[in-house]
C-alpha cells in the first residue's frame, strides 16, 4: 500500500489533494496486477534420467503405421512393456501426440493398460498419459479427459510414484481448459488433493502444490478458492510454508505460491490471519536472513520473492480496510535490509519486494518509522538509489513515509545528510522519480525550516530552475519556490541563507 496522500499547499496554487489519490490508487494497482501476474500458469513435465535419455536415442517421430503396431503389440505382443515404453517415447512428439488420438480405440488401450493390475504396464501407460497431458493442443489434452476420473481413483494409492504422476497429469490438464477443472472439480479433486497433502513422500506433497496453485490461478478461481477453504487444505497450506529438514525448501516455495494466490483473492484473508499467517510470514522471513547471513543461500530467493508478495499484500489490505496489523518484531526489519543488500546486484527483483514490505510498514506506523532511523538503517537505504527507477522510486515513497510522521524525523532525515541524495536525484531523467524526489523535499520543507537553507546555501534553487516550463512538475517546482521565499523572509535577510549547510 502506498503510503497515505500527502497534499501540496501553496497561497497561489493549492495541489488538488484528489489528483494525489488518484495517483496513489493508479500506481498501486498497477503494481498489484503485476505482481499477480507475473508468476503464470505453466505446465510440468515428469521424466526420470533414464526417459531423458531415452529420448536423446530415439529414432524421432513415429507413422501413424507404427503407432497401430505398438498398440496391437501393447495388447498381445510378447514385448508389451517394450511396445508401450517404445510409443512413450514417441509421444514426447507433438506431431505423434496428434496422430495418437486420431488412432481407433488408442486412448482406451492406453486406460486399460493403466487400470490393470500389472504394475510396470501401468506405470508405463501413465507416462504416455502425461506426456499427451503436457501438450499445449487442444484437441490433444480434450481427448484425455475420459482418464480423470481413473487418475482421481489413483490418488488413494500406495505407490508414491504413481501418485505423484497422476498428480502431475491433473495439474497439467487442469491448466487449460475451463471445462476440464469444472469435471475435476465435480470428480472429487479437492477433497482428494486434502488427503494426498498429509502424504509422508515428498514428491507427493510437492505435487499437491503443483496442482494446487494451477486451480488457483484459475480465472474462476473465486468460485474454487471457497471450495480450498472449506477442504481443511488451508491449515496444511500454512504449515507446509516453513521448511524443514525432511520437507526442503522447495516444497515451502510451491506453497508459498499458493499461499500468494489465496492472499491476492482476497476471499477469506480474516481466517488466513486467525490461522496465525502473520507471524508464520514474519518468522519465516527472520529465519531465511539468518541463513542468507551465514551461507550462501543459492536459490532462497525463490522462497523469499512469494513469502514476501505475501507479508505486502496483507499489510496493504488491511491498511486500505482502515484496520492495523500489529507486528512487534523488529527483526523483520533487519531482515530485509539483510536481503537487499545481499540480493541487490544478482537478483534485485527481491530488493523490491522488500522495499514494498518495507512501505507498507512504515506507511501508518511510527515504530517502524523511528526503527529505521535508530538503527541506522538509513545510510543502507540511500545505497539503494540510483540502482533503477523502480528501486528509486519506492526508497523514495518509503522516505516519504519518514518525512510525513513530523519534525523530529525531519531533523533526523536532515542529520543524515539526506538532502545530497535528493539534490542528485532532481537531475534524473526520468520525470516520475523527480515527481517524487519533489514531493520528498515539500515534506522536509513543512517540518524542518532550516532544510530549506541547506536547498538554498546548495544552489538547490538552480536545480530546481530547470522544470518551470515542465507542465507536469511545474506545480510542485513553484510551491518549493514559494516555500522558500516566505520562509527566507520570515527568517530576514540574514537567516537562513546564511545558515551554513550540513557537512556532507
Amino acid at each position: 500500500m502506498w503510503s497515505q496522500s500527502r497534499c501540496w499547499q501553496s497561497a497561489a496554487d493549492p495541489f488538488r489533494l484528489d489528483e494525489l489519490r488518484a495517483l496513489r490508487r493508479e500506481r498501486e494497482g498497477a503494481l498489484r496486477k503485476a505482481r499477480r501476474e507475473q508468476q503464470l500458469s505453466s505446465k510440468r513435465l515428469v521424466r526420470n534420467t533414464q526417459e531423458e535419455k531415452d529420448e536423446e536415442l530415439s529414432s524421432g517421430c513415429l507413422t501413424h503405421k507404427q503407432i497401430v503396431l505398438l498398440l496391437k503389440g501393447a495388447q498381445r505382443g510378447t514385448e508389451r512393456v517394450k511396445s508401450l515404453s517404445r510409443l512413450r517415447q514417441g509421444l514426447q512428439h507433438k506431431e505423434v501426440q496428434q496422430l495418437f488420438i486420431r488412432v481407433e480405440s488408442s486412448m482406451q488401450v492406453l486406460i486399460g493398460w493403466f487400470t490393470s493390475s500389472l504394475a510396470e504396464m501401468q506405470m508405463e501407460a501413465l507416462h504416455c498419459l502425461h506426456e499427451l497431458s503436457h501438450s499445449d493442443d487442444p484437441t490433444v489434452y480434450i481427448a484425455c479427459s475420459p482418464v480423470t476420473p481413473y487418475l482421481l481413483t489413483y490418488l488413494s494409492g500406495h505407490n508414491a510414484e504413481l501418485t505423484e504422476l497422476c498428480l502431475y497429469t491433473l495439474g497439467n490438464l487442469a491448466v487449460d481448459s475451463r471445462a476440464m477443472r469444472r469435471q475435476l472439480l465435480q470428480q472429487g479433486i479437492i477433497p482428494a488433493l486434502a488427503s494426498c497433502i498429509q502424504s509422508p513422500h515428498i514428491i507427493v506433497v510437492d505435487a499437491v502444490g503443483y496442482v494446487l496453485s494451477q486451480l488457483l490461478q484459475a480465472k474462476e478461481a473465486a468460485e474454487i478458492i471457497p471450495l480450498i477453504f472449506d477442504s481443511g487444505l488451508i491449515q496444511h497450506v500454512i504449515r507446509l510454508v516453513q521448511p524443514d529438514q525432511q520437507l526442503g525448501t522447495g516444497t515451502a516455495v510451491e506453497f508459498a505460491w499458493c499461499l500468494h494466490y489465496l492472499i491476492c483473492s482476497r476471499i477469506n484473508n480474516t481466517l488466513l490471519l486467525s490461522l496465525g499467517i502473520m507471524s508464520t510470514l514474519v518468522l519465516l522471513l527472520i529465519e531465511q536472513a539468518s541463513v542468507v547471513l551465514q551461507s550462501a543461500a543459492e536459490g532462497l530467493e525463490l522462497l523469499i520473492s512469494p513469502t514476501l508478495r505475501c507479508l505486502g499484500n496483507l499489510l496493504a489490505e488491511n491498511e486500505a480496510a482502515g484496520s492495523k496489523i500489529q507486528i512487534q518484531d523488529g527483526r523483520l526489519l533487519v531482515a530485509l535490509f539483510v536481503f537487499m543488500q545481499h540480493f541487490i546486484q544478482q537478483q534485485p527483483f527481491v530488493v523490491q519486494e522488500c522495499l514494498w514490505v518495507l512501505n507498507n510498514l512504515t506507511a501508518n506506523d511510527p515504530v517502524f518509522c523511528s526503527a529505521v532511523l535508530h538503527l541506522n538503517l538509513l545510510p543502507a537505504l540511500l545505497q539503494l538509489l540510483h540502482c533503477s527507477k523502480a528501486v528509486n522510486l519506492m526508497v523514495l515513497i518509503v522516505l516519504c513515509n519518514l518525512a510525513e510522521k513530523g519534525p523530529a524525523y525531519c531533523q533526523q532525515l536532515r542529520e543524515r545528510r539526506i538532502l545530497s541524495s535528493l539534490l542528485v536525484l532532481l537531475n534524473s531523467p526520468d520525470l516520475e522519480v523527480v515527481q517524487q524526489t519533489l514531493e520528498m523535499l515539500h515534506l522536509l520543507f513543512r517540518h524542518c525550516a532550516h532544510i530549506v537553507g541547506d536547498f538554498l546555501n546548495q544552489a538547490g534553487l538552480l536545480a530546481l530552475e530547470q522544470y518551470r516550463n515542465n507542465q507536469e512538475l511545474s506545480r510542485q517546482v513553484e510551491a518549493l519556490r514559494q516555500k522558500c521565499s516566505l520562509t527566507y523572509h520570515d527568517n530576514g535577510t540574514t537567516g537562513l541563507l546564511s545558515t551554513k549547510p550540513t557537512q556532507e
